[in-house]
């Protein structure tokens, strides 16, 4: 309402009312304003009806929206579901046009000011985070994977005589994919064993970079988030590297917003070499619902050029999804939920340590990774390997979602390429082992429950293989409910078990 809507309010409801309702009117309009001006994460987050009311504000701004709105078009924003419309806050024209993924649309101004503030809003983040010196991101309505392809096709029209991309490896398919669906060829380097550590190993990068030749190669792909017992690439060198051999360097930070470790990585690799592009998922990094990613660099054409890639216009949900949850969070909100994310890293470990001791086991010593952690199974694999997969099944049975259980020798191929001791980002790593990741938005009762059912499991495999072994010393007839319920349980993982490997 403005203050000729409020002026004639008054002539029905007493003038000190609806003054008292203007004022608080204003006190929205206020934060709204100094948002538009800032383009900055606001400090402290905003109410559910201030968030509502300024993406109301916005949306009526769209073609779609316009009460005598005639639209004789192919795409006009019609939306045959009222829910459908609710849900995207009738936001219907998505972001964009059809050459520039970050162009402004004629017909939808509130989208467009909508994609314009996420992106400056996501960028303050970063800056935040510890990427101090990003010129430039915008969000893309693509998952990581598909985002890094982007990066890669852009890539492409600079260097035309390039085929490869240089890849220390990391166990994980799209990121893998992403090069193949591009049209390159990866050129894998194995990392070395530090330790327990899996570290890259860069004397093989320059090796193969002369032996290739510099323009034959399109980028270096390196990675910052990762499962343990793999640690963050040596961005630093790497960026120095592809500095002196003028080749460009593409980063994989998928999850590693949340790590300050991370994005240090990343900003000393900026300052002492060369950093092209590092893209991270939006769901990992920020709780949205899988969909978008953030492109984000250090020169602003670059960027720019790799929006324009895109083809077509796209859908704003990732945005709006973002732009909601940073609003509602505030800045010191979401550095809250960093610093709880470093503070259950170490609870999780302690408590991951303790069980690891109790079975003869332990925590592999992997301090360059700040997020993942993997405990060692070698008295499992000792006694049957099945028994390694088989505590997989039956934390999956259990409910317990993210837990990788790694056995030796797996072989997997990928798009035509296929890799030893698949998971484990080696040929051949000393042992088997559980990983467990301290991921932002975990509670110490998430941390809890599964060292209660991680505990629960570890005795019932172990039951079961002294079962099987007749070393057990149990009398049938002494059995609780506990071990009948157990072995019940253990059946229906066999059985999981069985269905998985079936599938595969």
């Amino acid at each position: 309402m403005n203050r000729e809507l409020f002026a004639a309010g008054e002539r029905l409801v007493s003038p000190a009312y609806v003054r008292q309702g203007c004022e608080a009117r204003r006190s929205h309009e206020h934060l709204m304003r100094l948002l538009l001006e800032k383009g900055k994460c606001p400090e402290d987050g905003w109410d559910e009806s201030t968030v509502e009311l300024f993406l109301h504000e916005l949306a009526i701004m769209d073609s779609n929206n316009f009460l005598g709105n005639c639209g004789v078009g192919e795409r006009e924003g019609r939306v045959a579901s009222a829910l459908v419309a609710r849900r995207h806050y009738r936001f219907i024209h998505g972001i964009g046009r059809s050459g520039d993924i970050s162009a402004v649309q004629p017909k939808a101004a509130g989208s467009s000011l909508l994609n314009k503030i996420t992106n400056s809003l996501v960028l303050d983040i970063i800056k935040l985070a510890g990427v101090y010196t990003v010129t430039s991101c915008f969000v893309v309505p693509m998952a990581t994977g598909m985002s890094l392809t982007l990066c890669f096709l852009t890539l492409r029209h600079r260097r035309p005589k390039a085929k490869y991309i240089i890849w220390p490896r990391i166990d994980q398919k799209s990121c893998f994919k992403s090069m193949i669906t591009a049209g390159f060829e990866p050129v894998v380097i194995e990392n070395v064993l530090e330790g327990d550590e899996l570290r890259t190993d860069l004397k093989a990068v320059e090796a193969k970079v002369q032996e290739l030749g510099p323009d034959h190669i399109l980028c270096v792909h390196s990675t910052t988030s990762c499962f343990a017992p793999r640690v963050p690439d040596r961005l630093e060198e790497l960026a120095v590297i592809c500095a002196n051999y003028g080749i460009p360097h593409i980063v994989n930070n998928a999850y590693g917003v949340q790590s300050s470790k991370c994005m240090h990585l990343i900003q000393q690799g900026a300052r002492v070499g060369r950093i092209d592009a590092f893209v991270q998922s939006l769901d990992k990094n920020f709780m949205v619902p899988v969909g978008g990613a953030i492109i984000a660099g250090f020169n602003d054409s670059f960027i720019q050029e790799i929006s324009k890639m895109y083809p077509g216009r796209a859908s704003a949900s990732p945005s709006l999804d973002v732009l909601i949850t940073l609003l509602s969070l505030g800045s010191n909100g979401y550095k809250k939920l960093l610093k709880e994310r470093k503070e259950m890293f170490s609870y999780l470990s302690n408590q991951l340590k303790k069980l690891s001791e109790a079975y003869n086991e332990r925590l592999l010593h992997t301090p360059h990774n700040p997020i993942s952690l993997a405990m060692t199974l070698k008295t499992l694999d000792k006694r049957c390997s099945k028994a390694v997969t088989q505590l997989g099944s039956m934390l999956f049975t259990r409910q317990v979602s993210g837990a990788r259980v790694v056995p030796l020798g797996s072989m997997q191929t990928v798009s035509g390429y296929t890799f030893r001791g698949f998971m484990s980002h080696t040929n051949n790593y000393p042992c088997a082992y559980l990983n467990a990741a301290s991921a932002i938005g975990m509670k110490t009762q998430d941390v809890d429950l599964f060292i209660k059912r991680l505990d629960k499991c570890l005795k019932t495999v172990r039951k079961e293989q002294n079962k099987e072994s007749d070393i057990s010393g149990v009398d049938n007839n002494d059995k609780t409910e506990d071990v009948d319920i157990e072995e019940m349980a253990l059946k229906l993982d066999n059985v999981c078990l069985d269905t998985c490997q079936d599938s595969s």
